[in-house]
């Protein structure tokens, strides 16, 4: 993905650290809420925690790392997850890979230039009976072929509105 400049505002986690708290007890609580306003966990809003909470950084950082529902990088408006659990992996999810990384131009953990997609593998989706199976946000699509992989794509694409000159 490009390295395009994000904004961020702080007056979200101002907001954030006013309900959740500014003591240690609360970082998981403010690192959640940060990254449900922001969609990630952004340096600036990462300093203003420490600048303006009992919480440091080696916490924020600590806790941050350990749990893999927490990102330090942007993600696309639609998250795609292929599971790559056993059933998954038996019925062709490293296709569906393929497929996805082929028509969007992209590999797991990138993100598309436009901000639309973001790929990401993986261990299970508990969807085993439906395998191989990839999630668009919320949104479960099973017994995947690579064929079928691309045509949800190409509908997810059109549905998308076109961006103005500025990137985003």
């Amino acid at each position: 993905m490009a390295n395009a400049e994000l904004t961020v505002d702080l007056s979200l986690i101002r907001a954030i650290v006013d309900k959740a708290g500014k003591g240690r007890d609360a970082c998981v609580r403010v690192l959640q809420e940060m990254q449900a306003a922001y969609g990630y966990l952004p340096s600036e809003a990462i300093q203003y925690v420490v600048e303006h909470t009992g919480i440091s950084a080696s916490q924020l950082f600590g806790v941050a790392t350990f749990y893999e529902q927490f990102r330090f990088t942007p993600v696309g408006k639609h998250l795609i997850r292929v599971c790559h659990g056993t059933a998954c992996h038996v019925n062709g999810a490293n296709r569906i890979d393929q497929a996805v990384e082929e028509f969007l131009g992209i590999q797991d953990g990138e993100t598309t230039e436009d901000r639309l997609f973001t790929l990401q593998t993986v261990a299970c989706l508990g969807c085993c009976s439906l395998s191989p199976v990839m999630m668009i946000g919320e949104t479960v699509f099973g017994r995947l072929t690579p064929k079928a992989t691309t045509a949800i794509l190409k509908r997810y694409k059109a549905q998308a509105p076109a961006r103005a000159g500025n990137g985003g």
